[in-house]
């Protein structure tokens, strides 16, 4: 049977490259150093055309945080709206209180938006000050899925609250492990948590040739000689990846 294997991708390119090697389903964001924002309409559409691929749409306004103002929340709806319009498969959000707890008002007003497409909870989860509470808080929400890495910067560190979640959530909710998720760890992190899927970006750095004359400059905030390389998909880090996912 396999564990399915979900990738992170930012362009349509990226969506080819998944499913050439092999992925089961995508994330689709933009931003990917700032850990995924809304993707645009017209990455949304140009990736619907291309792939047969279940896409789930990101659907956070910015980067700083999980706790959104009411137009911001606003500009979510719409953004659900506009992705599903699209042909986006489902939905990835969440969004905190300032105390870092679920925010069932807003979350549910997103639910409500995304009808019968799968929800998904990303990690925001990980900043939650009680991981048992908040699964709750998830569950009660009728969320399809949970993104976490375990409170841990990376998944492999967080397995042990991993699997406290997936066997607490039992058939109530999928957990879906993401974060440092790579071809020589995944067959100890299903071990581990008890997984049957997982995500990652199976991604390299790029830098667009027409940067090279001036590498002086910078457009982020760090050196021109980081900020400026973007992260693509390599489908042949996809299919070492999904090579492993088919063994267990």
């Amino acid at each position: 049977m396999g564990v399915l294997v979900e990738i992170c991708a930012c362009s349509a390119a990226d969506v080819l490259e998944s499913e050439n090697g092999g992925a089961h389903r995508v994330e689709l964001c933009s931003a990917l150093k700032l850990g995924g924002l809304t993707p645009s309409a017209g990455t949304i559409s140009e990736c619907r055309k291309l792939t047969q691929l279940r896409i789930m749409v990101m659907i956070r306004p910015r980067s700083g945080g999980f706790a959104y103002s009411d137009s911001e929340l606003a500009s979510m709806e719409r953004d659900i709206d506009i992705a599903g319009e699209l042909g986006a498969d489902g939905f990835v959000f969440g969004i905190l209180r300032p105390d870092g707890t679920v925010d069932p008002v807003k979350n549910q007003r997103l639910v409500k938006r995304a009808g019968d497409l799968p929800k998904v909870f990303h990690r925001a989860f990980d900043f939650t000050p009680n991981p048992i509470e908040a699964l709750e808080a998830i569950v009660d929400l009728g969320m399809t899925r949970l993104l976490t890495s375990g409170q841990r910067p990376y998944s492999p560190d967080g397995a042990e609250l991993i699997r406290n979640l997936i066997e607490r959530a039992g058939t109530r909710l999928e957990v879906m492990p993401g974060g440092g998720v790579r071809s020589h760890n995944i067959a100890e992190l299903v071990r581990k948590t008890g997984c049957r899927q997982v995500h990652l970006s199976a991604s390299k750095p790029y830098l667009d040739p027409s940067l090279k004359a001036n590498r002086l400059i910078s457009f982020g905030s760090g050196s021109a000689t980081t900020d400026d390389y973007v992260e693509m998909i390599d489908q042949d880090v996809v299919a070492a990846i999904v090579l492993e996912a088919n063994k267990l």
